[in-house]
């Protein structure tokens, strides 16, 4: 079925939406300093193209292991990212969201919407998985939460 869904996705209006977020990509990726924000918008792009089927999470939560962008600098760069175009990119995503809720054929399109809202809020640190990987990692981690709680 996320088969389907990617492809009705990609072919009205998912690969002009992934297009635009490596431009903006690319773009931050020349003035140097917003490479932290270019990287994030590849990875919010390659969500973009298929969101059927896959789902952001924390590397942090995949690997159990911080790095740059999980810990405090990601922290700071998804601020900055919040307020100068986070907050303006989701808003977008909910209005498509809304107007594709108004068809029950857009239903399907209009959580995919969501969900790009939600990362496009704040996405250094995240990365995209299949929604199986990040149950099983998501599940690993409560096991190691209720191992370690137990002693």
């Amino acid at each position: 079925m996320s088969a389907i869904g990617n492809f009705l996705w990609f072919i009205l209006g998912g690969v002009w939406m992934g297009l635009g977020w490596w431009l903006a990509g690319l773009l931050a990726f020349i003035t140097i300093i917003g490479i932290p924000w270019g990287k994030a918008c590849f990875v919010i792009g390659q969500f973009t193209f298929f969101p059927f089927g896959k789902e952001a999470i924390s590397r942090k939560e995949l690997s159990n292991q911080d790095d740059i962008g999980t810990g405090g600098l990601g922290v700071i760069g998804n601020i900055i990212w919040f307020v100068c175009a986070g907050v303006w990119l989701a808003i977008g995503h909910v209005v498509s969201a809304i107007l594709c809720f108004c068809t029950i054929i857009g239903i399907p399109f209009g959580i995919q919407h969501l969900k790009l809202a939600g990362i496009a809020l704040a996405p250094i640190g995240k990365t995209i998985v299949s929604k199986e990987v990040a149950a099983a990692a998501r599940q690993q981690d409560a096991q190691a939460y209720v191992a370690k709680r137990r002693g």
